[in-house]
């Protein structure tokens, strides 16, 4: 879906396609007949953009034969649907049994996450629309934050500078610039935007070296802000977007997403409503904001297993100060009372990224991965029931598109 911003500019809408399983080509060009092309019909459009995942395999099979990519193009084309953004964080198995902590390797200190997103880039310069000349790809924040030492610092930052020479050079060749966003999340080296400031502008040798008396002239390394994250970590979206602006770091993408919030978490009604969120495939960090600072666990099980004002991170969480869980609810449909969701800071961030004079990113992405991971009540049991509400979240992202002055183009 696409957007005209009133400075004249092209904000596009996509929704991100790692909630549909899928590690090969073919399983690819499923999602598109099953999936995608439904979500379209829905909405009444002529075209939709979605933000494709793209697992190693699938990735070494188009990269490996220019036919392959050529037909994968064609049926894009055939099913109206068309790609500016790819999903670059989960390099395979997302749609495993059990996620959890693998989805945090190959990192950046490891050879196949630059080759991995290397590969991302060449092939989204290839799928790019005819009239779009920008595409980003969002990857993981550096890594996991257990056994990230200075040396691993050093390689992680090295491979992102041999990425950027490597976007600059696959530009010249064709013309596309693809820029790359590190996706702050809890847990991991970067977890906040104030994190990755710090990581892309960190001496002796910065990703992004500003400018005397200005930014750094367009960086092809940024972040992706994913919103449900933002919220997790208890980040002001101004002070976030602020920051990343005076260190002259751009936002190629932003994610728009929702996580669970718990505002009294001693209830016993609300830790059971909390318990139903705590399953087994993916990771659910969990955070709570305390006069002597940000508290948190690395799942939700963890922060339900112990009570009380005086337990400390590896027993659980104070109870005296609102909890919120890393859990993407849909953004439509918020969890019922006593929980609720994040969508406020969503809707704060959407403001301030494209409701001022200029956009600040053109690249827009709702990412609920978890329909199948929320409690059974709430799952949709069906294709089409799964279609009807990724259907609705992106109704929803759309009316606070136009709300904010934003024409929907054909």
């Amino acid at each position: 879906m696409r957007f005209r911003h009133p400075d004249g500019s092209t904000v596009h809408l996509a929704y991100c396609t790692n909630v549909h399983p899928a590690e090969t080509l073919d399983g690819v060009l499923a999602q598109l007949r099953d999936h995608c092309e439904p979500v379209r019909r829905r909405l009444g459009r002529d075209r939709l953009g979605i933000g494709l995942w793209l697992a190693r395999d699938a990735a070494r099979s188009l990269t490996t034969d220019p036919a392959s990519l050529r037909a994968l193009r064609a049926e894009l084309d055939r099913r109206g649907l068309e790609v500016v953004t790819l999903n670059g964080f989960p390099y395979e198995g997302f749609g495993a049994d059990e996620v959890k902590y693998r989805v945090y390797q190959p990192d950046w200190t490891h050879p196949d996450r630059l080759a991995h997103t290397t590969d991302l880039a060449r092939l989204l310069a290839a799928l790019l629309p005819e009239d779009v000349t920008e595409g980003s790809v969002s990857t993981l924040p550096l890594a996991w934050r257990t056994s990230f030492d200075a040396e691993a610092a050093a390689t992680a930052r090295t491979a992102l500078t041999t990425l950027a020479g490597r976007l600059d050079a696959l530009e010249e060749l064709t013309g596309r610039s693809i820029r790359i966003g590190l996706e702050p999340e809890p847990g991991c080296v970067v977890e906040t935007v104030a994190d990755a400031v710090a990581a892309l502008t960190a001496a002796p040798a910065p990703v992004i070296a500003p400018a005397p008396g200005g930014p750094a002239p367009n960086p092809r390394i940024g972040v992706c802000l994913d919103t449900c994250h933002l919220a997790t970590s208890f980040e002001d979206p101004r002070t976030a977007l602020d920051s990343l602006a005076a260190a002259g770091i751009p936002v190629p993408k932003a994610q728009l997403s929702a996580a669970l919030h718990a505002e009294h978490p001693h209830l016993p009604e609300v830790r059971a409503a909390l318990a139903a969120f705590a399953e087994p495939r993916f990771l659910h960090q969990t955070r709570t904001r305390t006069a002597a600072g940000l508290r948190g666990t690395d799942d939700l099980p963890e922060a339900l297993a112990a009570s009380g004002h005086h337990t400390t991170a590896a027993h659980g969480l104070p109870e005296a100060t609102p909890w919120r869980s890393h859990f993407h609810v849909p953004l439509h449909a918020p969890p019922a009372p006593p929980l609720s969701s994040t969508l406020p800071v969503l809707q704060d961030a959407l403001a301030l990224l494209v409701g001022g004079p200029h956009p600040r990113t053109s690249h827009l992405e709702v990412e609920t991965y978890t329909w199948q991971a929320l409690p059974p009540e709430s799952r949709p049991r069906t294709r089409a029931r799964l279609a009807d509400g990724i259907a609705a979240e992106l109704t929803l992202a759309r009316d606070l598109l136009t709300d904010l002055g934003l024409k929907e183009l054909p």
